[in-house]
Protein backbone atom coordinates (compact mmCIF):
# COMPACT_ATOMS: atom_id res chain seq x y z
CA UNK A 1 0.00 0.00 0.00
CA UNK A 2 1.39 3.35 -0.83
CA UNK A 3 1.23 6.55 1.21
CA UNK A 4 -0.69 9.05 -0.48
CA UNK A 5 0.42 12.59 0.14
CA UNK A 6 -2.63 14.89 1.31
CA UNK A 7 -2.60 18.54 1.26
CA UNK A 8 -2.68 18.45 5.13
CA UNK A 9 0.55 16.48 5.51
CA UNK A 10 2.35 18.84 2.87
CA UNK A 11 1.54 22.53 4.78
CA UNK A 12 2.67 20.45 7.85
CA UNK A 13 5.91 19.33 6.25
CA UNK A 14 6.81 23.01 4.61
CA UNK A 15 4.96 24.66 7.90
CA UNK A 16 7.63 23.01 10.45
CA UNK A 17 10.54 23.59 7.94
CA UNK A 18 9.33 27.53 7.38
CA UNK A 19 9.22 27.31 12.07
CA UNK A 20 12.46 25.67 12.31
CA UNK A 21 14.08 28.07 9.76
CA UNK A 22 12.42 31.40 11.25
CA UNK A 23 13.42 30.50 14.83
CA UNK A 24 16.83 31.89 16.23
CA UNK A 25 18.21 32.31 20.33
CA UNK A 26 18.31 35.82 20.92
CA UNK A 27 21.96 36.84 20.39
CA UNK A 28 22.13 34.62 17.77
CA UNK A 29 23.87 36.72 14.83
CA UNK A 30 23.15 34.28 12.43
CA UNK A 31 20.99 36.37 10.67
CA UNK A 32 20.52 40.40 9.88
CA UNK A 33 23.56 41.83 11.73
CA UNK A 34 22.66 43.62 14.83
CA UNK A 35 22.84 46.89 13.38
CA UNK A 36 19.94 46.15 10.78
CA UNK A 37 17.68 49.52 11.82
CA UNK A 38 20.44 52.00 11.19
CA UNK A 39 21.96 52.81 8.02
CA UNK A 40 25.58 52.43 7.28
CA UNK A 41 27.30 55.68 7.69
CA UNK A 42 24.75 57.42 9.37
CA UNK A 43 26.56 59.90 11.88
CA UNK A 44 25.72 59.25 15.40
CA UNK A 45 27.34 62.31 17.42
CA UNK A 46 30.26 64.37 17.21
CA UNK A 47 32.95 62.80 19.58
CA UNK A 48 32.98 66.02 22.27
CA UNK A 49 29.27 64.34 23.02
CA UNK A 50 30.63 61.13 24.34
CA UNK A 51 31.88 62.29 28.00
CA UNK A 52 35.42 60.50 28.66
CA UNK A 53 34.94 57.25 31.20
CA UNK A 54 31.13 57.43 30.21
CA UNK A 55 29.12 57.14 27.20
CA UNK A 56 26.12 57.82 25.47
CA UNK A 57 23.12 55.38 24.56
CA UNK A 58 21.35 56.14 20.86
CA UNK A 59 18.22 54.18 21.61
CA UNK A 60 16.73 54.35 17.79
CA UNK A 61 19.59 52.69 16.57
CA UNK A 62 20.19 50.81 19.51
CA UNK A 63 23.65 51.17 19.55
CA UNK A 64 25.77 52.20 22.87
CA UNK A 65 28.93 54.28 22.28
CA UNK A 66 31.46 55.17 25.06
CA UNK A 67 34.68 56.49 25.56
CA UNK A 68 36.82 54.67 28.29
CA UNK A 69 39.97 56.51 27.77
CA UNK A 70 40.75 60.13 26.10
CA UNK A 71 40.14 59.70 22.11
CA UNK A 72 39.16 56.06 22.54
CA UNK A 73 35.91 54.85 21.21
CA UNK A 74 33.62 51.73 21.59
CA UNK A 75 30.44 50.53 20.65
CA UNK A 76 28.49 48.25 21.72
CA UNK A 77 24.77 46.69 21.31
CA UNK A 78 21.93 48.08 23.51
CA UNK A 79 20.14 45.55 23.57
CA UNK A 80 20.86 43.73 27.32
CA UNK A 81 21.54 39.94 26.89
CA UNK A 82 19.40 38.87 29.18
CA UNK A 83 15.72 39.14 28.11
CA UNK A 84 16.38 42.17 25.21
CA UNK A 85 15.83 45.48 27.22
CA UNK A 86 17.30 48.47 25.99
CA UNK A 87 19.96 49.72 28.34
CA UNK A 88 19.03 52.94 29.84
CA UNK A 89 21.64 54.77 31.51
CA UNK A 90 25.79 54.63 31.61
CA UNK A 91 26.78 55.34 35.63
CA UNK A 92 30.28 54.51 37.17
CA UNK A 93 31.95 52.91 34.35
CA UNK A 94 28.71 50.43 33.52
CA UNK A 95 26.17 50.26 30.89
CA UNK A 96 22.91 49.48 32.70
CA UNK A 97 19.26 47.84 31.69
CA UNK A 98 16.77 49.01 33.78
CA UNK A 99 14.43 45.47 33.73
CA UNK A 100 16.51 43.46 35.61
CA UNK A 101 19.62 45.23 36.85
CA UNK A 102 22.23 43.68 34.64
CA UNK A 103 25.35 45.71 33.94
CA UNK A 104 28.34 45.96 31.39
CA UNK A 105 31.56 47.76 31.27
CA UNK A 106 32.08 50.62 29.32
CA UNK A 107 35.55 49.12 27.96
CA UNK A 108 35.07 46.33 26.73
CA UNK A 109 31.01 45.52 27.38
CA UNK A 110 31.57 42.44 29.41
CA UNK A 111 29.49 41.47 32.37
CA UNK A 112 30.06 43.72 36.00
CA UNK A 113 27.02 42.25 36.93
CA UNK A 114 23.55 41.07 36.93
CA UNK A 115 21.60 38.30 35.65
CA UNK A 116 23.33 38.82 31.79
CA UNK A 117 24.49 35.65 30.66
CA UNK A 118 27.00 37.28 28.02
CA UNK A 119 28.86 40.76 27.19
CA UNK A 120 26.93 43.07 25.12
CA UNK A 121 27.96 42.63 21.51
CA UNK A 122 30.56 45.05 19.78
CA UNK A 123 29.13 47.19 16.69
CA UNK A 124 31.04 48.87 13.89
CA UNK A 125 31.79 52.17 14.02
CA UNK A 126 34.09 54.57 11.90
CA UNK A 127 35.66 58.21 14.09
CA UNK A 128 36.73 60.55 11.54
CA UNK A 129 37.81 63.94 12.12
CA UNK A 130 35.23 65.15 15.50
CA UNK A 131 32.42 62.75 13.80
CA UNK A 132 31.44 59.14 15.00
CA UNK A 133 29.58 57.02 12.45
CA UNK A 134 27.95 53.75 12.29
CA UNK A 135 30.66 51.24 9.92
Amino acid sequence: MTHRSTRRTVLLATGAVTLATGCSKYGDNSGSGSSANASGGQELAKTSEIPVGSGKIFKDEKVVVTQPKKDEFKAFSAICTHQGCTVSTISNGTIDCPCHGSKYRIADGSVAGGPAPKPLPAEQIKVEGNSIRLA
